[in-house]
């Protein structure tokens, strides 16, 4: 995850809800301020064999050196339906356009942004009674939305990911 940033009026260094998370399940979390050039980071994740990473709302390049460990290397769950919203602020984009096709996308990463191999998508249903995104309450609400609906996509394919029944 990205290291703690200032949050707030009083801008209280904040960790990240995946660190938070992580924390509270024992789970290990690293939080390199920088990716690139990282030996000891590489080398930290070298010495564990890993299936797959999985990567959400990192918004940093992530370095081949890094995406390529896994066996079946790194997926991304990306807030939009690719190719069309590439880029660091896709949810920002599909409000401003107004979309009314809006959805996930869960992609295989490579070395550009937002680039690799499209493994799924899926369109997603606004609530009932909203007739699109203009009508949502803002980004926040519609991140919520496309985060959930791109946690049960990755759950749809992980298993065939990995087994290597999915391209």
């Amino acid at each position: 995850t990205t290291p703690d940033k200032p949050k707030g009026r009083k801008l209280i260094l904040s960790p990240t809800p995946a660190k938070v998370w992580g924390q509270k399940h024992n789970i290990k979390v690293l939080d390199p301020i920088s990716l690139k050039g990282n030996s000891e980071l590489v080398y930290s994740l070298q010495s564990t064999v890993y299936d797959l990473f999985l990567v959400a709302s990192y918004g940093k390049i992530i370095p081949k050196e890094i995406f390529n460990i896994p066996e079946r290397k790194t997926l991304n769950i990306h807030p939009s339906l690719l190719p069309k919203y590439r880029g660091a602020s896709p949810i920002e984009s599909q409000i401003l356009n107004g979309d009314k096709e809006i959805g996930v996308t869960i992609m295989q990463i490579d070395e550009e942004m937002d680039h690799g191999g499209i493994v799924k998508r899926k369109e997603v249903n606004l609530p009932a009674g909203e007739a699109g995104i203009e009508k949502l309450k803002g980004r926040k609400e519609l991140e919520e939305i496309l985060a959930e609906e791109g946690a049960k996509l990755f759950a749809e394919v992980a298993s065939g990911w990995i087994a290597g029944e999915v391209e």
